[in-house]
């Protein structure tokens, strides 16, 4: 069924304002990960923080272009991997961009190869969510 223009717009702010609210929810989980100090803490801080973090990409870029979630979510998986690849080079300029927490954050500091399952769970986990503020918003507007 087609939306009219008024209900493509209310359907687009609706899932705008969800998914900024989204991202007011994983953006402290993630953080809480990567500072996290109890048991198992070297796995949450190193491979489970991850998953956030590509579940926060996922949903940043729906939130700035409301393109199709699988796009997104293999847009940012590729992206993803090909930075855990990145971390096998020990160039000037990327030795300098870690060496502060956002570099380190945005870019990590060396490979392994157990990431990756974390890469595509947590790309997974936000197509998932995107498509559900997606089909959420336009079953609110009709």
């Amino acid at each position: 069924m087609m939306l009219h223009r008024a209900e493509q717009v209310a359907a687009i702010s609706i899932t705008r304002i969800w998914t900024i609210v989204s991202l007011m929810i994983i953006v402290p989980v993630g953080f809480y990960a990567k500072f996290y100090t109890g048991p198992a803490a070297n796995w949450v801080n190193n491979s489970l923080s991850g998953l956030f973090y590509v579940i926060f990409w996922c949903l940043l870029i729906f939130l700035m272009v409301a393109h199709k979630p699988g796009v997104i979510a293999l847009a940012v998986l590729l992206v993803t991997c090909t930075l855990e690849f990145a971390q096998l080079w020990h160039l000037p300029v990327l030795e300098f961009a870690r060496s502060n927490f956002f570099g380190r954050t945005l870019l990590g500091t060396y490979f392994t190869w157990s990431d990756f399952p974390y890469y595509f769970l947590g790309c997974g986990i936000g197509w998932l969510w995107m498509r559900f503020l997606h089909t959420s918003a336009d079953k609110l507007t009709r």
